[in-house]
């Protein structure tokens, strides 16, 4: 066989069976072109959209376009479009076959495709028999993303909002506490601000000695306001600076509370359309003049290794 191959004898052989390859290559076009209509192959169409991901936040290493890649490729969102568009009844696929979930989910990222393109935007790509049902099928992915990353905010912005709702609770019952102390002090003794009364009562107190002025009654009563800041005075000052600092911190955490719920309470999307889908007007697949050259060429070149065989064995 060391000049099975050799390229004179290849075309002496050629011009030789011009004929045969002619008629090889002539049936190969019309069964190839016969096998690769609509009558074998279900044309399907394509539908396209490309999107920028917007008001979501990366998590890791990953940019804020493969984050959308990620969501888009998720099973939740391919799970939702099986039920929405009925995919088990388009892909002739019985629902309660063992294997349900293996062959859909097989048929689904044959048809349905996303990746990255050159300029960081996401493309989503969808193929099907029915050139609507494509478009739709891309409007309902774009649909079910935004709705996707919207729970997955409204899950952590749900928690903060029950975490600081929570701790502006316990802020509450601490100045309800502090505030009936404070009354019962005041009810009782009379301090109805400690820091503001304090150097009057002082002052008062000692001129009223000093200058021996004013009714016994009246020395009486500042004597017992003054005993009474004496004793009470420190537990007084202490439960208002508690009080005040309590106050400080409810208004800090009422801004927090309101800025987590506006966020919990918002409804935005996730996503910019640069690209919409839209019927398409002629078939993607099957590519048939690309089926009819490559059969053409095989059965050319098989029937070139069968001549080859024969002739080879002939002149043994």
């Amino acid at each position: 066989m060391d000049n099975f191959f050799d390229n004179q004898r290849i075309l002496q052989l050629i011009w030789k069976r011009k004929f045969h390859f002619v008629l090889i290559g002539a049936i190969a076009v019309v069964l190839s072109a016969i096998f690769s209509g609509p009558a074998f192959i279900t044309p399907k169409f394509k539908s396209t959209a490309r999107l920028y991901p917007t008001n979501i936040w990366t998590m890791s290493d990953e940019s804020e376009t493969e984050q959308m890649l990620e969501i888009l490729n998720s099973n939740d969102i391919k799970f939702r479009m099986f039920d929405s568009f009925d995919l088990a009844k388009v892909y002739d696929i019985k629902k309660d076959d063992p294997q349900y979930t293996t062959y859909m989910l097989g048929e689904y990222n044959t048809n349905v495709s996303t990746g990255k393109t050159e300029y960081e935007t996401a493309e989503i790509r969808v193929l099907d028999e029915d050139p609507q049902r494509a478009s739709d099928m891309c409007d309902s992915i774009i649909s079910f993303f935004n709705q996707k990353v919207q729970e997955l905010h409204k899950t952590k912005e749900k928690e903060m909002v029950d975490i600081t709702g929570r701790q502006l609770d316990r802020k509450y019952n601490e100045l309800k506490a502090y505030e009936h102390q404070l009354d019962s002090i005041r009810d009782k003794y009379g301090i109805i601000s400690y820091n503001n009364q304090v150097n009057e009562i002082t002052r008062g107190y000692m001129n009223a000695l000093a200058a021996g002025r004013g009714s016994a009654g009246d020395t009486k009563k500042i004597e017992q306001l003054y005993d009474n800041f004496s004793k009470e005075g420190s537990r007084a000052y202490m439960l208002e600076n508690k009080y005040n600092k309590t106050i400080q911190v409810i208004d800090s955490l009422s801004i927090v509370y309101d800025t987590y719920l506006t966020e919990y309470e918002k409804e935005i999307t996730y996503s910019h359309v640069v690209e919409y889908p839209f019927p398409a007007d002629k078939k993607a697949y099957p590519v048939r003049w690309l089926i009819v050259a490559f059969t053409t060429l095989s059965a050319v070149f098989f029937a070139l290794l069968v001549f080859l065989v024969l002739e080879y064995r002939k002149k043994d």
